[in-house]
């Protein structure tokens, strides 16, 4: 199929009002659980996920990816007025936005976050369209082997999303690998960690230990500690950012995207390390940098565009290689998988329809995210002042009705309280909850590519071995592991403990 044909195929599946409308609600969805000091992101992606299940794929799909992209965005709100970040890859932009409010420019501050945000998200969008192509085409020449190694060094990107304490990451994708292994094994049909409990047979279910990590435990933080994330809401003033300003500070805008788009396309790294490199660049090369962290607008800039370059970027090894680039698309490939979708190279063949209707789809959201953020920023005060004791409650409804309405089974509720107990410790104890979630996903992966490689090969692993792609990642892996044990030594001889 041409491109022409490929695009026209796209635009058949998009070009409707049910998509455009998903869409647009999406980003609404997506700033609005941003900007809720307390939700986050991959809360509201987490919470948005079962009412895809009624849709198209397509429509669902794009559902998500409008809350990804402008629950990115929707971080900066309170970042910027009441020095919280909604999300973690807004914590850079609280250094120069929170000043800024501070002086009475709030209004200025959030107008160049939404000018870098939208550029930022065009420009990763391009790239993603650009590269993921090129990217599948390539690994089509892909066997298990290969598959093997990838998500064998895939799995190193745990270290990228384990925080401070990589034992406690390694601790927690561990448990995750290990309750991926319950259910029927699919050689040979043997029950694993079933305990004869017919529930546990198909293995817990997704959405339950998704929802369960991710939304359960901010509700019983919430009910632990009542008043965290209250802050003194600033007013917005009179002055908006002005083409000039945006112009002075475009070759920020501009650099921090495609740094967010490069570490974006490596998984694991994600959107936190993009906007304070995005910053650290910024403040170096601008003349103005003595004033970067007392209310630098260029600084606003740059960590915001470095946050949300990241955005489509995240999606090239997803929809390439059908590896999850950080812990959204992880819960995104959840949603291609339950509509019966496997993100790889394949998809570029037999679903192009669906590929070609995301990129039209992703390159509309960002003129949705420009609508739909400038609104919210005026709306943000009345979303803030929402009651937590109205706000929780509702959420805990919707986690339940989620949960349920996939199998229709109290099991899969119960799974999601005991995760959401399970998660609420990780949350005391500091343990990332992300490792979990990326190790539950790839660890079947990791399996099933293994088994069929010895099943290919008689039992024999130098398959593992058998051509340049394998030794590719497999020195990619050993050049991370290598990186992050030295990395681990460094901080902890700086700390005198060790790591």
């Amino acid at each position: 199929m041409g491109l022409m044909d490929s695009l026209m195929a796209g635009l058949s599946l998009v070009g409707n009002v049910e998509a455009f409308l998903a869409l647009g609600l999406g980003v609404l969805i997506g700033v609005i659980g941003g900007a809720i000091p307390g939700m986050s992101a991959t809360m509201a992606v987490a919470l948005t996920l079962p009412f895809t299940f009624a849709m198209q794929p397509i429509t669902g799909i794009l559902l998500l990816l409008g809350v990804y992209k402008g629950g990115i965005f929707g971080g900066s709100i309170p970042a910027i007025l009441i020095k919280t970040p909604g999300t973690p890859a807004s914590s850079a932009t609280v250094l120069d936005g929170y000043p800024l409010a501070e002086k009475g420019l709030a209004g200025k501050a959030l107008g160049m976050a939404l000018w870098a945000s939208c550029t930022a998200d065009l420009i990763s969008n391009l790239a993603l369209i650009l590269f993921a192509g090129w990217l599948a085409s390539f690994a089509l020449s892909f066997g298990p082997p290969e598959f093997f190694t990838l998500i064998l060094f895939s799995l190193t990107i745990i270290a990228g999303v384990s925080g401070d304490s990589l034992l406690r990451g390694a601790l927690s994708a561990l448990l995750g690998l290990l309750l991926a292994t319950i259910g029927l094994d699919l050689v040979y049909g043997t029950n694993r960690f079933t305990f004869s409990d017919p529930n546990l047979m198909g293995g817990l279910n997704f959405i339950a230990v998704l929802i369960g990590l991710f939304a359960i435990p901010e509700i019983l933080s919430m009910v632990w500690n009542p008043r965290a994330h209250e802050g003194q809401t600033r007013s917005l003033g009179d002055n908006w950012v002005t083409i000039k300003e945006y112009l002075a500070s475009f070759k920020s805008i501009v650099r921090g995207s495609l740094i967010g788009v490069f570490l974006g396309s490596i998984p694991g790294i994600g959107a936190a390390p993009s906007a304070f490199l995005s910053y650290s660049e910024a403040r170096r090369k601008s003349p103005n940098r003595a004033n970067f962290g007392k209310g630098e607008l260029e600084g606003v800039a740059a960590s915001e565009a470095g946050n949300n370059g990241v955005a489509g970027a995240t999606l090239i090894p997803l929809l390439a290689l059908g590896v999850p680039g950080d812990v959204i698309t992880a819960i995104i490939m959840g949603a291609f998988m339950i509509h019966g979708l496997q993100p790889g190279p394949m998809m570029f063949i037999i679903n192009v329809d669906i590929i070609y209707g995301l990129f039209i789809g992703l390159i509309v959201s960002s003129v949705f995210l420009f609508f739909i953020g400038s609104v919210a920023i005026r709306a943000f005060k009345f979303v803030a002042d929402i009651p937590r004791g109205v706000l929780f409650p509702a959420v805990m409804i919707l986690c339940v009705y989620g949960v349920f309405a996939v199998n229709n089974n109290l099991f899969d509720v119960g799974v999601m309280f005991a995760m959401g107990w399970v998660g609420f410790f990780f949350l005391r104890f500091q343990i990332p909850a992300a490792p979990f979630l990326i190790a539950f996903i790839l660890g079947p992966l990791l399996e099933d590519n293994f088994r069929q490689a010895m099943l290919m090969s008689g039992s024999s692993p130098l398959i593992l071995f058998r051509g340049p792609i394998t030794w590719v990642f497999w020195s990619l892996t050993a050049i991370t592991v290598i990186a992050i044990a030295r990395a681990g030594w460094k901080a902890a001889r700086r700390r005198g403990t060790p790591a």
